[in-house]
Parts: structure tokens; sequence; C-alpha cells
């Protein structure tokens, strides 16, 4: 058992998974922040919030996951090395189009929710309460997130 009482294996499994979602987070984050100052076009004012509201969130969520990781006793990932090897999403450059933009942003959702969906059954194996009920507060909020974006993507 480790110093919060699970399972010591479980709680390495767990932060391994753990630290891909971190990964993909901080690609998810350089990507938006850079949605956010490059976007162009007619919805350049409402665009430009909204990217720096989804940018904002992602790096509070990756604070939440590293200090999760930390919290079930393991080390999360650190460097752009690490999370450029680790993640599924790649950096984008040069995107000024805010439909285009905004697809990307759904796109990672695709990526970073099936993550979420997997951490969220190991920590229901390893009965891990606390990363459960984080990946389950972060799914209920992304696919409201894909419904609104993907709403706006078809006007």
């Amino acid at each position: 058992m480790n110093h919060i009482g699970l399972d010591t294996k479980g709680a390495g499994e767990i932060s391994q998974k753990l630290n891909d979602l971190l990964a993909n987070y901080q690609l998810f984050y350089i990507n938006t922040r850079g949605f956010h100052w490059n976007i162009k076009g007619d919805k350049f004012f409402e665009l430009h919030l909204k990217f720096e509201e989804i940018y904002n969130d992602a790096q509070i969520k990756i604070d939440e996951i590293a200090e999760r990781i930390l919290t079930l006793g393991n080390v999360p990932l650190h460097t752009f090395e690490d999370y450029l090897s680790y993640s599924s999403i790649k950096p984008k450059r040069g995107i000024a189009n805010g439909k285009d933009a905004l697809q990307l942003v759904v796109e990672a959702y695709g990526t970073i929710i099936p993550l979420e969906r997997e951490l969220l059954k190991l920590s229901e194996e390893y009965d891990d309460e606390g990363t459960n009920a984080l990946m389950s507060d972060y799914i209920r909020e992304q696919e409201k997130n894909i419904w609104m974006y993907t709403s706006f993507l078809k006007s």
C-alpha cells in the first residue's frame, strides 16, 4: 500500500496512464494557445476568447493531473521532450482559420476522452476514487464541449 492506502502496483499503472494524459494535455494546451494567438477572420473576437478559455481550462487540468500523479506517489512527466514522445496529439503550426482550429480541438478531445475513459476503468479496478472522480468530471464537461463545438462547426 502507498501513503494514501492504494495498491502500489495499481497506483503505478494509473500514474503511467495519467502521464500519457498529461503529455496529451500539454500538446493540446500548446496548440490551443497558438490558435488563440493566430486566429483570423470574421469570428475573430468570439474564437479568440474561446481559445483562451480552452487553454486556461487545459492549464488547470494539467496541474490537477500532475498533482494527482504526485498524490499517488509517483513522478509526473515534466519535459517537452517527454511530452512530445508520449503524446498522440501532435503540434499544429500555422492554423489561422477558426473552423479548422476548432475542428482540431474536437479531434484532440477524440484522443483525450478515450484516455480518460481508460483511466476511469483502471481507477475503478484499483479503488482509486480520487482519479475516478477527476476523470468522470473531465469526461462530462468535454462531451458537452464537443456537442457545442460541433454545433458551431455546422454553421
